[in-house]
C-alpha cells in the first residue's frame, strides 16, 4: 500500500509540476518573400533539468508520409535565465538545450517555408499559411502541456484565420490545451477575404486566400446545407466553431482535416462552372465529414500520435476510402447533385478500382498499412502492383451500405454503423479496432460479414457489383470500354522526346519488354515527328494506340515499335489485343420489389 501511495504521490507531483510549465510562441515574418518564420518560443516553469529536448514532428495527421519537418529549421538559438546555452542537435528532429536546471528557457529559430500543398507551410509576400506541425516544437515528454501562440503579421496583413480559441485581450493571440491540438490547428495569415454562416447551430468561418470567382452568397447557402446532412448522420456537431481555409491558386486542389477547421485547395476561376462548383462542393463535403470520421471516429492507431514514427493501420480504407464514399450522400442529400449525378460517380469509382490492375494484387488492408511507403509515393508500377485505399475504400462502403440496407429490409444503413461507431468511441475515449468495427457491423445489419471482410478488405476479390445493386432494384453490368480498338497498354508523355510513361500489367507492351522512359524514334517505320502531327498538346491521357500507325490497325496485328534506350536504338515487336478495361452499365429496374426499393431509399437517403 505505502508503494502504491508513493508512485500515487509521484504522479501527482509530476503533474503538478507539469501543469506550472507554461509556453508561449511568437510568429513573426521579417523576410515572407524570402519564405521564412520567425519562431521564439518561451518555457518558464522547466526546473530541475540539466537539459531540455525540443522536438519538431516528422509528419502531420491526415497525410501519411514522413515529410521530415526539421529540414526546414535553421539559426536555432537558446538563452536560459538570459544567458546563451549550449545547443546540440542529437536526431534529426531533436534539439537538445543544456540549462543548467534554469526555470526560463527562450529558443529562436527560423523555419523556411515554401512548399504549395494544404499539408505543408508557405510563406510569401501576400500570406503566410502555417501547418503547424512544420513549425512548432515541443518539448519531448510534454505532449499534453498547453502553450499559447502569439502571430504578428506582417506589413500590411491585418487577418489570422485558425481554429484555435483565442486569447480574450490579446490581439492575435490563441491558446492550444495540448501540443496535440496545436499541431492541428492551421493558421492563415494575411489579408483572406472572409465571410461566415451558421449551420447545425455552429458558427463556420471562411477564409479565401487567393481570390477567385467564388459567390459568397451562393457558397453560404450550399456549404451549410452540407453542414446540416453530415451533422444529421451523426445526430450532433461536436464544434464551437469551425473554420474553412481555402488557398487558391490557377490549378489548385486537395484538402486536409483537422479537429474544427480544415485546408482546402481550389482552382480560382473553376467556381463558375458546374464542374467547377461541385468539385469544391465535394471537397468541402470530404473534408467536413472528417470532422467525426477520423477525427473523432478513428482507428486505434491514430491517436495518441507518435509524432517520431509511422502510425501504422489497416483502416484508412474506412477514415478515407468512406469518406469518399460520403461526399457524395452529402451532395444529393442536401440536393446539390441530382441522382444520375450520384450515381454517375459512384459507377466512376467503381470502376476505378475493376480496371485497376493493382486492385488484384493489393487488398484495401494492405493499402493502408503502406500509406507511408506507397500511397504518397507513387512511382510508373503503382497501378500495377497497388490499389488506392480512398478507391477500394469508397467501393467497400458502396457494398457494405447495400448489405446491411438488404439484410435489415431497408430499417438500417452503413449511417447507423458510423453514428454507432462514432459514440462507442466516445464512450470509450479511444480508437476502434478493425475487430471492433467488423464487430459493430455485424451488430447493426445482424449478419455475419466474416465472408465480406476475407473477399473485399482483407482480400483481392473481383467486385461482384452485379449482385450488390440488385438489392437496390438496379440492373447492372459491364461491357468493354473500347471494343475491337487496338490496345498497347504504353502511357506516353511529351518532354521534348515522346515518352513512355506507362505500362499496364499483363499488356502487349508489358509482355514485349517496352520500359518506362524508352524514348519512341517511329512506329512501323514512320517517324515519331510524323506521328505526332495529328495529336493535340497537352494530353495527359497520350497513350501509344493514339498514334496514327497504331490507331489504324486491327486487333491482332503487329506493330513494330523503334526505340531509344540508354543511347541505343531497338526494335520491340508486339500483337496488338483489345483492351481489358471496361465500363459500367446500370439503370433501374421496371420490375423492382418494394423490398428492392425500401433497400434503395434507405441507401440514397433522399426524402
Amino acid at each position: 500500500m505505502k508503494k502504491i501511495l508513493g508512485v500515487a504521490l509521484l504522479l501527482t507531483l509530476t503533474m503538478a509540476a507539469k501543469s506550472q510549465v507554461k509556453i508561449a510562441f511568437e510568429v513573426s515574418f521579417k523576410e515572407p518573400q524570402a519564405h521564412y518564420a520567425e519562431v521564439e518560443m518561451n518555457m518558464n516553469g522547466i526546473a530541475g533539468k540539466e537539459y531540455i529536448d525540443l522536438k519538431m514532428p516528422v509528419w502531420t495527421p491526415g497525410s501519411y508520409l514522413v515529410r521530415e519537418f526539421g529540414k526546414n529549421v535553421e539559426s536555432f538559438t537558446a538563452t536560459a535565465n538570459g544567458k546563451p546555452a549550449k545547443v546540440q542537435k542529437v536526431t534529426k528532429n531533436t534539439w537538445r538545450v543544456y540549462n543548467a536546471k534554469a526555470a526560463a528557457i527562450k529558443v529562436n529559430y527560423r523555419v523556411y517555408a515554401f512548399e504549395i500543398s494544404v499539408r505543408t507551410a508557405f510563406i510569401d509576400d501576400s500570406h503566410a499559411f502555417l501547418s503547424s506541425a512544420g513549425i512548432f516544437m515541443y518539448p519531448e515528454g510534454m505532449i499534453k502541456t498547453p502553450s499559447t501562440v502569439k502571430i504578428v503579421p506582417f506589413g500590411k496583413w491585418d487577418k489570422v484565420s485558425t481554429g484555435l480559441e483565442p486569447v480574450a485581450g490579446q490581439k492575435f493571440t490563441y491558446y492550444a490545451s495540448d501540443f496535440d491540438i496545436l499541431f492541428d490547428s492551421p493558421i492563415e495569415v494575411g489579408n483572406q477575404d472572409v465571410f461566415d454562416f451558421t449551420a447545425a447551430g455552429v458558427k463556420h468561418e471562411v477564409a479565401m486566400y487567393g481570390g477567385g470567382n467564388y459567390n459568397k452568397d451562393r457558397l453560404k447557402v450550399d456549404m451549410a446545407k452540407i453542414v446540416e446532412q453530415a451533422t444529421a448522420i451523426f445526430g450532433e456537431n461536436p464544434n464551437k466553431h469551425y473554420t474553412f481555409i481555402v488557398h487558391n491558386y490557377e490549378q489548385g486542389g486537395g484538402g486536409l482535416e483537422h479537429l474544427n477547421s480544415t485546408v482546402l485547395g481550389a482552382s480560382r476561376n473553376a467556381y463558375g462552372t458546374d464542374r467547377g462548383y461541385k468539385g469544391f462542393l465535394s471537397l468541402v463535403a470530404h473534408e467536413y465529414f472528417h470532422l467525426w470520421n477520423v477525427k473523432r471516429l478513428r482507428p486505434v492507431a491514430l491517436g495518441p500520435f507518435d509524432y517520431d514514427n509511422e502510425n501504422y493501420t489497416t483502416n484508412l480504407w474506412t477514415a478515407e476510402g468512406f469518406t469518399s464514399y460520403y461526399e457524395n450522400k452529402l451532395l444529393i442529400r442536401a440536393g446539390i447533385t441530382n441522382e444520375n449525378t450520384f450515381f454517375n460517380d459512384i459507377i466512376g469509382g467503381l470502376g476505378t478500382v475493376i480496371n485497376t490492375p493493382g486492385a488484384k494484387i493489393q487488398s484495401a488492408s494492405s493499402s493502408s498499412f503502406d500509406a507511408w511507403i506507397i500511397g504518397y509515393r507513387p512511382n510508373e508500377n503503382s497501378k500495377n502492383s497497388a490499389i488506392s485505399y480512398y478507391s477500394k475504400g469508397e467501393v467497400i462502403g458502396l457494398l457494405m451500405d447495400l448489405e446491411i440496407a438488404n439484410a435489415t429490409k431497408g430499417e438500417k444503413s452503413l449511417d447507423d454503423v458510423m453514428k454507432a461507431m462514432y459514440e462507442q468511441g466516445k464512450q470509450q475515449k479511444r480508437g476502434y479496432t478493425d475487430a471492433e468495427f467488423k464487430a459493430m457491423v455485424e451488430q447493426i445489419s445482424g449478419i455475419s460479414f466474416t465472408n465480406f471482410w476475407a473477399k473485399y478488405i482483407d482480400g483481392t476479390d473481383d467486385v461482384d457489383f452485379e449482385k450488390y445493386f440488385a438489392y437496390a432494384g438496379i440492373k447492372a453490368s459491364k461491357e468493354v470500354a473500347s471494343p475491337n480498338k487496338p490496345y498497347t497498354g504504353a502511357a506516353l508523355k511529351v518532354e521534348g522526346m515522346v515518352t513512355v510513361s506507362g505500362v499496364a500489367r499483363n499488356s502487349p507492351a508489358w509482355l514485349q519488354g517496352l520500359n518506362v522512359n524508352d524514348d519512341i524514334l517511329a512506329i512501323d517505320g514512320s517517324t515519331i515527328v510524323d506521328e505526332m502531327r495529328g495529336i493535340r498538346l497537352p494530353n495527359p491521357g497520350l497513350t501509344l494506340d493514339m498514334l496514327p500507325s497504331v490507331a489504324k490497325k486491327q486487333v491482332g496485328d503487329a506493330v513494330e515499335v523503334t526505340i531509344r534506350r540508354d543511347g541505343l536504338e531497338r526494335k520491340i515487336s508486339m500483337t496488338l489485343t483489345e483492351s481489358p478495361n471496361v465500363r459500367i452499365k446500370a439503370g433501374y429496374a421496371d420490375d423492382a420489389t418494394p423490398l428492392q426499393l425500401a433497400v434503395r431509399a434507405r441507401w440514397i437517403g433522399v426524402k
